[in-house]
């Protein structure tokens, strides 16, 4: 089922990205798309106020293993998006992954065994991964 979703929504993409076929279109239009994404929260922050950061220095205790690590990693943000800014940062994310499933396309990449072997990567490795 998840496949299929991916699959289909692959196939949607290939059909609806008809302008901007070329590879360096597809990358810049992928980083726009990011810049949007930041934007859209940036703005429930500073225009709406329903997210508030407040950032300062980790501070974890010298004792804690790697896996409990997580257990005192802030994330700095107070608050939950509201209805408005929600919606904005779904559509914002909506396009990335659009431009996700193109660049794959061009590329002859199947989504679906991307996330597969992405997941296989976090299973094998878990927090090793990016430390």
């Amino acid at each position: 089922m998840k496949d299929l979703l991916c699959s289909e929504f692959q196939d949607t993409v290939e059909r609806c990205l008809v302008r901007h076929r070329s590879v360096l279109d597809v990358m810049t239009k992928l980083q726009e798309s990011n810049a949007r994404i930041n934007r859209a929260i940036a703005k429930s922050i500073t225009s709406c106020g329903c997210l508030t950061i407040s950032a300062a220095r980790q501070r974890v205790p010298e004792d804690v293993s790697l896996q409990e690590l997580r257990d005192h990693m802030d994330t700095h943000l107070a608050g939950k998006l509201c209805e408005n800014c929600l919606e904005a940062v779904e559509v914002e994310l909506g396009n990335h992954l659009f431009y996700v499933a193109g660049l794959c396309n061009l590329l002859s990449l199947n989504l679906y065994d991307v996330l597969l072997k992405e997941r296989q990567r976090l299973s094998a490795l878990g927090i090793f991964k990016f430390c």
